[in-house]
């Protein structure tokens, strides 16, 4: 019933659709049946299902922002992985998110080479990127899952968590840049972007990051 159900919906860009009492098993079906390739995107707390469509707008910050990340992580000469909006769950908890972009950093070494992944027995990614402006992120979500930071972008600021003793605290800086002021920089590049194009934004963060580094 649920999965034909789901054939026939048609979610707007920017718009929800809510599912109530759904089974884990029943989850794992939606999923397979919504398939990897899709713009809409899921968050699943104890039986709730969520199902989002984000707005081009989201899009573009979200992949504007994920490239800064990138480029920096690239200059700083550390390995990572980007895993973009991949399913993360553990059935334990009963929780679920699809995140707009995530990073593993610190762990990347751990999951290197995995085809799937299992917050059950694998770490969680390091970093989490989310884009607020359809109110669709649940922080609760990512706390329980032990995400160890999470990045929350909205109304063109940047708001850092960090996980401390098991629950977010917001941050002036980035676990895993704790030497830059990224709050004020990455909007500021972001908006940068938007008339001076995403190669020539990102080829001057680099050269901002540089700069701080020979510092």
């Amino acid at each position: 019933m649920m999965l034909l159900e789901l054939k026939r919906i048609h979610v707007p860009p920017g718009q929800r659709v809510l599912f109530e009492d759904v089974t884990w098993t029943e989850l794992e079906a939606i999923l397979e049946e919504l398939g990897e390739h899709r713009a809409a995107r899921i968050a699943y707390d104890r039986g709730m299902l969520e199902i989002i469509a984000p707005l081009p707008e989201h899009e573009f910050d979200k992949e504007i922002i994920g490239d800064l990340i990138k480029a920096l992580l690239e200059e700083l000469d550390i390995e990572f992985l980007s895993l973009d909006s991949t399913t993360f769950k553990n059935q334990v908890m009963e929780k679920g998110i699809e995140p707009d972009q995530c990073f593993y950093i610190k762990n990347e070494a751990l999951i290197r080479g995995k085809k799937r992944l299992d917050l059950t027995i694998d770490p969680p990614p390091d970093l989490a990127l989310e884009i607020d402006i359809t109110s669709r992120t649940h922080p609760n979500i990512y706390q329980a899952l032990q995400v160890p930071e999470l990045w929350r972008f909205e109304k063109g600021k940047l708001q850092i968590n960090v996980l401390v003793d098991g629950n977010y605290v917001e941050s002036q800086s980035s676990l895993n840049f704790p030497n830059l002021s990224l709050i004020e920089v990455i909007p500021q590049y972001l908006e940068q972007s938007k008339t001076a194009g995403r190669n020539a934004t990102v080829k001057s963060f680099r050269n901002w990051v540089r700069q701080h580094l020979s510092k």
